[in-house]
């Protein structure tokens, strides 16, 4: 548990995680516009979660050394995770519903008016496609549905961490 515990006290393990994540970006990134897949409005807010896994571990890797900086690193890569992981959950839910007439998709994405991240960058952050659409699969699982192994891999790991800090400190 020790070692699992210290890894946050270490830049490369928040490094890595912010590599896993920028890597998560190009790749969707090349699904919008190498393979012309349109992200709908629950794509959009997943690829959020997904930079804001980004930005954890940039700031895990900068301020590993200090408690505010490793705090702010588990805040971000927590709600990241588990946001992430509920909006694709959601998206699932979307894509499987008999009728959708439970369900909306919006086009305009609902972000802060101090945030409208899809006016500052409509190339990353703007919705042009269809929630219920599915456009893609592998192994046939669709692109939420992956997401929903992403986000939990990330949630897990986070949790594991969390945890096995909480219990080392409790220990000293």
């Amino acid at each position: 548990m020790k070692t699992i515990s210290d890894l946050v006290d270490k830049a490369t393990p928040w490094k890595l995680l912010a590599l896993s994540a920028l890597a998560l970006e190009l790749v969707a990134l090349y699904f919008q516009y190498i393979m012309g897949l349109e992200p709908c409005i629950m794509c959009i807010y997943q690829r959020v979660a997904i930079w804001g896994i980004f930005f954890a571990g940039v700031v895990g890797s900068l301020g590993h050394n200090f408690f505010i900086g490793r705090f702010a690193a588990f805040a971000l890569w927590g709600i990241g995770a588990i946001w992430g992981l509920l909006i694709a959950m959601e998206h699932v839910e979307m894509q499987s519903a008999s009728s959708s007439l439970f369900f909306t998709c919006d086009y305009v994405p609902n972000f802060p008016s101090w945030a409208p991240l899809h006016q500052w960058l409509p190339w990353l952050f703007e919705a042009t496609g269809d929630c219920g659409e599915i456009s893609w699969s592998f192994l046939d699982y669709s692109m939420p549905q992956w997401m929903i192994a992403t986000y939990a891999i990330y949630a897990g790991v986070f949790v594991l961490i969390l945890l096995a800090r909480l219990l080392y400190a409790r220990k000293i």
